[in-house]
């Protein structure tokens, strides 16, 4: 089934323009017209790839669930808002994904099933929120608390990217510096340093060895990168227990590994409460928490915590028990369990977490510009140093 965009009339004389899939334009025109339009003139919208190759950005979902939101708290029926969503939107993916959810509610499934089509758009969690939402007859309250939560979930991504761009930026600068270094300047010294006819000193001829490898190897160092890559790669595919080392590296170098820790339980507590809250069940809570935590050490820790709470135990006895998680994350959970209030105790969580990324963040990024600095300073002391010496050496010589 195609998506076209049409031009119309309807019962008041009013040209309207809007999208809707149809088989061909003999549909589309009876689509229309039980609606009570007439059709004017039709065409079929050329998609650039299709709604289940490519996954839709946040933004585009935020933009999605806050209109949800605001036009059913206005008392819009749902299915006149995701028309209204489907000729509005500008990302071409996604009105396709739209409109294929009108035509699933219109031949009678529920909005949660007509998710479920497009795993691309809406991950499970999302799914099930909607579900319960639409079970507990709280579905604009679902809504408000996905539109919520995807905002905090881009700015986490957004202050995780400004976390790596500027050591990457930084660092390619260096590297940019030591590749002219080795490559341009220090082959030009070399028949200098020589013709001086002095005996060369040990920092001296590391320097010119380390150029001598840069120039006759270059491609080796660039190459070795994504070698190192690919190889990692291949290696996860071949040993998938190695996967699970590699998340626990994550978790514990110094200094990324606390910032995504953090970044990890945060992201965790603040879905789990808004599950919670929407009136899912803890073990379903926790199963969807483990897919969505993305490192196999927290998933695995989890999958612990389900075990123990099967066994017996309550919440705070599981998570105490795996150890992974924090005094802070297991007094919060105490707390809430005692006074009913997890989902309240978890958002508490998340609040604390979200401000202690951002501090940590910020005192990276400061620390990363001297380091840098000092390294950039090295590497230019190594090179003046190397090339001064022999220099000093035949002053030091010469008799007055």
């Amino acid at each position: 089934m195609a998506l076209y965009s049409y031009k119309a009339i309807d019962s008041n004389g009013k040209t309207i323009k809007g999208l809707q899939d149809a088989a061909n334009l003999v549909d589309l025109e009876m689509r229309l017209k039980r609606n009570g339009i007439d059709l004017i003139n039709g065409k079929e919208e050329e998609e650039k790839s299709s709604f289940g190759a490519t996954k839709i950005k946040r933004i585009d979902l935020i933009t999605f669930f806050f209109n949800l939101e605001q036009l059913t708290r206005a008392g819009v029926p749902l299915l006149e808002c995701l028309a209204d969503l489907r000729d509005t939107m500008e990302e071409p993916t996604f009105r396709e994904i739209i409109a294929s959810m009108v035509e699933a509610i219109e031949n009678g499934k529920q909005l949660s099933q007509a998710m479920a089509m497009h795993p691309n758009a809406f991950d499970k969690i999302t799914t099930n929120l909607t579900k319960s939402g639409e079970d507990s007859g709280r579905l604009v309250q679902v809504f408000g608390h996905l539109t919520e939560s995807l905002k905090w979930q881009d700015e986490m991504a957004s202050q995780t990217k400004n976390m790596m761009i500027y050591p990457l930026f930084v660092g390619t600068i260096v590297l940019g510096i030591t590749f002219f270094l080795m490559i341009y300047l220090v082959p030009q010294l070399v028949g200098f340093i020589k013709g001086m006819g002095q005996e060369i000193p040990i920092q001296t001829r590391m320097l010119l060895a380390t150029s001598n490898f840069f120039v006759n190897y270059w491609y080796v160092i660039l190459l070795t990168p994504p070698a190192l890559i690919a190889s990692y790669k291949v290696a996860l595919l071949t040993s998938p227990g190695l996967q699970y080392h590699v998340d626990n590296l994550k978790l514990n170098i110094w200094p990324t590994g606390p910032i995504l820790r953090k970044i990890i339980l945060a992201r965790f507590a603040n879905t789990f409460a808004m599950m919670y809250s929407s009136g899912i069940t803890i073990m379903d809570c926790l199963a969807n928490s483990r897919d969505l935590v993305d490192n196999q050490v927290i998933a695995q820790s989890l999958q612990n915590v389900m075990r123990e709470i099967e066994s017996g135990k309550n919440l705070t006895q599981s998570f105490q028990q795996t150890g992974i998680f924090p005094p802070l994350v297991v007094r919060m959970l105490k707390v809430g369990e005692a006074t009913g209030q997890l989902d309240q105790a978890l958002l508490n969580v998340s609040y604390f977490y979200d401000r202690d990324v951002k501090d940590s963040i910020k005192k990276v990024q400061v620390m990363i510009e001297p380091t840098m600095t000092i390294i950039l300073g090295v590497l230019l002391g190594w090179v003046m140093l190397s090339v001064l010496s022999p220099i000093y050496d035949i002053i030091g010589k010469v008799k007055l």
